[in-house]
């Protein structure tokens, strides 16, 4: 008896919370925005804005896929200085908050980064914020704020900047993506 209660309950179960499942979400206009990214692509980059930071150049790529309709995922590499890098980049949107959002994980921090943000005015550039450990100073967070320009289909202007103490921002680290052509 015990066996047929639990087949029963087995297959009663999981149909009653899928029941309950929640609607499939939709795709909006910010998630096609998103789609732009989708591609491989090479990058150049630039850093050393900040005071006492030494200036370095920097080349890598990006290979970008859209895992349904609804987000873009990011695969990098990196190489600064003689440093390589690996990371892994989410963003899609949150219809409900009205902001894009997503995260950052790399293969030099234990810091998993949360995005939040909105397009510009122009609807041409994605500007993200984010809260992390504060390299400047060394201790504490601080607030930082990573945009992605679309100049055009092939070419994107990527900017970096930290947030100081006395709530000015600073650009850190300046690149161009630019589309692999096939």
């Amino acid at each position: 008896m015990r066996t047929v209660v639990f087949a029963i309950l087995s297959f009663a179960l999981p149909l009653s919370l899928y029941a309950q499942a929640p609607a499939e979400s939709q795709a909006t206009k910010e998630h096609q925005w998103l789609k732009q990214f989708v591609g491989e692509w090479t990058s150049t980059s630039k850093s050393g804005s900040v005071e006492g930071q030494a200036d370095m150049a920097g080349t890598g790529t990006m290979r970008s896929e859209m895992l349904g309709d609804l987000w873009v995922i990011n695969h990098m590499t990196a190489d600064m200085a003689g440093t390589s890098m690996r990371a892994i980049q989410t963003l899609g949107y949150d219809p409900d908050r009205k902001k894009f959002v997503g995260t950052w994980v790399d293969s030099m921090m234990n810091h998993m980064w949360h995005y939040e943000g909105e397009l510009d005015a122009s609807g041409k550039k994605l500007v993200l914020t984010a809260e992390g450990p504060n390299f400047m100073t060394g201790e504490g967070t601080s607030e930082y704020r990573d945009s992605y320009e679309m100049k055009s289909r092939d070419l994107i202007v990527a900017t970096s900047e930290a947030k100081t103490e006395d709530g000015t921002w600073v650009t850190f680290m300046t690149g161009e993506i630019k589309r692999v052509q096939k």
